[in-house]
């Protein structure tokens, strides 16, 4: 059911009709705001004059003027996103649905911001020239990097994202941790539910939480971090964080290459689906040292899923088998009445998703339409 729309309804409240609640005609759009008739066709006509919205036949006419119906229109801009891990990055080009268009590897994030950030921009050019994309049909950048970050002012590090972005692109840019970023992703992928824990086991551990339906990132963009939440371990092993034992330092991708003398991740979890013992057994016992944070989680938080994603996750059954091993058995009955344990839907493009949605968002709600 269409929400309730403060009247005078403006152009913006008109796209989210449209877009988010699909109401499809004039009339319709008429009886919901209480605008007059001719108030309607002008918010209308403007939305379709900037290529937010779109008219089609609806059907064969009976006479007189083809009934319409009004549509987003997806293909009215589009948004470039980047997803950067500590070992690797993803980049792509989305239309105003979040639908992926165009997608390359990028740059991994650099120890330095400020040379990540150059070499980005040029990748994104490249990108848009490849897949003969005009830049003028960008609306927004959306980036994920995997550092707490001041979200609300746009800085990775000290380093202000908004500035060179505008400067290359001329459109407004948009930050955030690049596992809230697919902990977004996740949730496009996941439209029943509302609250949704996104765990990440890569080189590091990271989580996200959506709560209510919104992402939750914590008073200063913090939130999340349970790589560092300390667990048991009869050898102290140190973390990059400054501090030892952490979940990370014993079962994150790093320290466990480190223990299986396997090259690389995708090495490693080769070796997991050959069904290689030790392997097999390392990445279980990994599973139940994660599984003893994320059953806190779980009882702190009740989720209604939890999400598995990353590098050593997916094929790599005995993982997810040790966590859900933990989660089941130290959770509370309740909170694991329904619970849901379940490898990523999104696989890596959830990041993508996540920074395109993180934009959208953005860029096409109601306040900030008006305000263009």
């Amino acid at each position: 059911m269409p929400r309730p729309v403060s009247r005078p309804s403006t152009r913006g409240d008109m796209l989210r009709l449209i877009r988010e609640d699909g109401v499809a005609t004039r009339t319709e759009l008429g009886r919901i705001t209480g605008l007059s008739r001719p108030a309607v066709a002008t918010r209308v006509a403007d939305l379709i004059a900037r290529g937010l919205v779109v008219e089609r036949a609806d059907g064969p006419s009976t006479g007189g003027r083809p009934p319409a119906r009004l549509g987003f229109n997806a293909a009215g801009g589009t948004v470039l996103v980047a997803n950067l891990g500590q070992s690797r990055g993803q980049l792509a080009v989305c239309d105003l649905a979040g639908s992926i268009i165009a997608r390359a590897d990028g740059p991994p994030a650099e120890a330095s911001p400020g040379r990540t950030l150059p070499r980005l921009l040029d990748h994104w050019a490249s990108l848009l020239a490849s897949s003969g994309i005009d830049a003028a049909t960008v609306r927004g950048v959306g980036l994920g990097v995997p550092d707490a970050v001041e979200h609300v002012a746009g800085r990775w590090d000290a380093v202000e994202i908004g500035p060179p972005v505008s400067d290359r692109f001329g459109v407004p840019a948009y930050l955030d941790n690049e596992v809230n970023a697919a902990a977004l992703g996740e949730h496009q992928a996941h439209p029943c539910v509302d609250d949704l824990l996104f765990v990440k086991v890569s080189t590091g551990i990271g989580a996200g939480l959506i709560a209510g339906g919104r992402i939750q990132r914590g008073a200063l963009g913090a939130a999340g971090e349970i790589g560092h939440v300390p667990v048991p371990s009869t050898v102290d092993a140190p973390c990059r964080c400054g501090n030892v034992n952490c979940v990370e330092a014993i079962a994150g991708g790093t320290a466990l290459l480190a223990r299986s003398g396997a090259a690389d991740l995708s090495g490693l979890a080769a070796l997991a689906r050959s069904g290689d013992p030790a392997t097999v057994a390392l990445l279980r016992d990994a599973g139940r040292r994660i599984g003893e944070v994320v059953a806190t989680a779980v009882n702190l938080l009740n989720p209604a899923v939890v999400v598995l994603g990353g590098d050593l996750v997916g094929a790599d059954e005995p993982l997810i088998a040790g966590l859900r091993e933990v989660v089941y058995q130290r959770s509370t009955a309740l909170a694991t009445r329904t619970l849901r344990i379940e490898p990523s839907r999104l696989g890596e493009t959830a990041g993508l998703t996540g920074c395109a949605a993180m934009v959208l968002d953005r860029i096409l709600a109601p306040e900030t339409i008006d305000a263009t």
